[in-house]
């Protein structure tokens, strides 16, 4: 039951019975529609950070652009139910991803929505630069007529070198395919197989500074990519290269870009993107005349991109709001859909396997195992091992979800191991769970029977078939005339229902295992009881919670 302080905060963040959403950039009114199906939305662009901090704790989900700092003073002043965090576009700079994912807080995007509008301001700006248009128009409204000053390049035959492969760099070496330019390809997580069928050849990075006419930077700013194009790699680049910068701020250090224009080693460069946003005056690209072109960050400003992000994003917010997926999660990549996909049947029999394990074992945490068999063993498993530890760490952690469990798991210094068998048992697919503490270890193993119900097949070194329930009694004793009767009759006298029994033993009057699934909760004093029978080694009551049973 919830406390009444609990119920006061519940209440706080519900108006007219929906979750509270706060929207603090523009955003195009069909978005906000979306989001309105399940909650009710305020909408505020341009609020500033000191108010942004004082109200964020009254909102459930939060969707910003690229106005709003999300800083981590933002985030820690989030409510518990503060569920996910929403930015309408394709970086997430401007929102802190660690202190977010350590809070338990989704943080989505939207990697595709602007996918058209970026690649096309990417050509756009590459051939800007070729036929210095800018300057041409500008004279032309002077009332000009020199031809002679507008010497351009053509881009046919030339090499593009495009850092980054993802489906912008890769749309944009395609059109540059379309314009007779031969494409280099850089991106440590494309294979050789996949570029060649695209028509691109794959290559190192210093492949891509020594035979590019022309260097366009799709990927996102990290520690790895931050002045990738600086004064020690521009020296290794083609005499007279141009740069292209439609990515992010920050991949290329502008002071040397500015040096190495000046010097005649780059010819040009175009760039939408700025380490300083807005552009600081002192910006050295501001100095350069015709040798650049610049715009403010206008790669994804098309009508079009702007309504896909708005709706990506909203319908996102609507999904986690209504209890469901969110797919373009950047702090939870082993929650994508794609990946979810295949083994989405066995996420609640893997949460409740997980807690179940967590219930069962003494001690302090060390070590959990899980081992995939049989076919599941060749499904990627990672939304397992996230489901696993969300529901052994809630057995004595608050707010664990699927977002921060692995975060959480890694603060406790508790090891995860993660293993696959082809060689399947008696089930097809079959998940094994092993927690380890510092006083011992037990091991449950899990299927879906038919019609997909979740059933425990193995606790510890006894098999069994046990369906799953909301209240259930394990015990591990001696197999011998009475035992079961005398469990059955301290459950009678404290009025708990027995609605199945599941035994497990290697023989006659052996040691076994039994698991009870029962109809009312079991008070520990009755567990007591239950442990102090003659026979009985171990009793254990274990309560899954409505999300962890099935």
């Amino acid at each position: 039951m919830e406390s009444t302080l609990e119920k006061e905060k519940s209440e706080k963040l519900m108006k007219n019975g929906k979750p509270k959403v706060l929207v603090s950039d523009k955003l195009n009114e069909s978005g906000l529609e979306i989001i309105k199906q399940v909650a009710d939305v305020d909408y505020k662009p341009g609020i500033s950070a000191d108010e942004l901090k004082k109200i964020i704790k009254d909102y459930s989900a939060l969707l910003v652009r690229s106005q709003t700092i999300v800083t981590k003073e933002v985030i820690e002043a989030c409510s518990p139910s503060m569920k996910i965090i929403g930015r309408a576009g394709v970086g997430v700079d401007n929102i802190d991803l660690e202190a977010a994912t350590q809070k338990g807080i989704i943080v989505v995007n939207s990697p595709e929505g602007n996918t058209i509008a970026a690649a096309e301001h990417t050509i756009a700006m590459m051939m800007t630069l070729a036929r210095q248009i800018p300057l041409a128009d500008a004279s032309m409204k002077k009332k000009e007529w020199k031809r002679s000053d507008f010497m351009g390049f053509e881009m046919s035959s030339k090499t593009l070198g495009v850092v980054g492969l993802g489906k912008i760099g890769t749309r944009v070496g395609k059109a540059s395919l379309a314009l007779g330019m031969k494409v280099l390809a850089y991106d440590p997580f494309v294979n050789e197989e996949m570029a060649k069928k695209l028509g691109f050849e794959l290559v190192g990075l210093e492949e891509i500074w020594k035979r590019s006419d022309v260097i366009t930077f799709h990927v996102p700013k990290t520690k790895e990519t931050a002045n990738l194009l600086n004064a020690e790699t521009i020296k290794k680049c083609k005499k007279g290269v141009r740069i292209i910068n439609c990515a992010r701020g920050g991949i290329v250090d502008e002071a040397a870009l500015a040096e190495g224009i000046k010097s005649g080693q780059v010819g040009g460069a175009a760039f939408d993107v700025f380490s300083e946003e807005p552009v600081n005056t002192n910006n050295p690209l501001l100095e350069l005349g015709n040798k650049v072109v610049l715009t403010p960050h206008l790669g994804a400003s098309t009508e079009e991109a702007q309504l896909n992000v708005a709706l990506d994003v909203a319908e996102q917010i609507r999904d986690v709001l209504s209890g469901g997926l969110a797919r373009s999660a950047v702090n939870l990549p082993a929650m994508r859909a794609e990946t979810i996909a295949l083994v989405k049947p066995f996420m609640s029999l893997a949460q409740s396997l997980g807690a179940v394990a967590a219930q069962m074992a003494d001690g302090a945490i060390q070590e959990i195992q899980i081992e995939a068999k049989g076919e599941l063993a060749n499904k990627n498993i990672d939304p397992l091992v996230v489901s696993v530890l969300k529901g052994a760490l809630s057995q004595s952690v608050e707010g664990v979800n699927f977002v921060n469990a692995p975060t959480i798991a890694k603060a406790r210094g508790i090891k995860v191991v993660e293993s696959k068998s082809v060689e399947a048992g008696d089930f097809v697919e079959e998940l094994t769970i092993t927690v380890k503490t510092d006083k011992g270890k037990k091991l449950i193993s899990g299927t879906l029977l038919a019609q997909g119900t979740p059933a425990i097949v193995q606790v510890d070194n006894y098999s069994m078939s046990a369906t799953l329930a909301e209240h259930m009694l394990l015990t591990h004793h001696q197999d011998k005339p009475g035992m079961i009767a005398q469990v059955s009759n301290i459950l009678w006298k404290g009025n708990i229902n027995i609605s199945s029994m599941h035994v497990g033993r290697k023989g006659p009057r052996e040691m076994s295992v039994m698991v009870l699934n029962l109809d009312d909760p079991m008070p520990s004093e009755l567990v007591k009881q239950v442990s102090k029978v003659d026979g009985i080694l171990e009793a254990k009551y274990v309560k899954l919670s409505t999300t962890e049973s099935v």
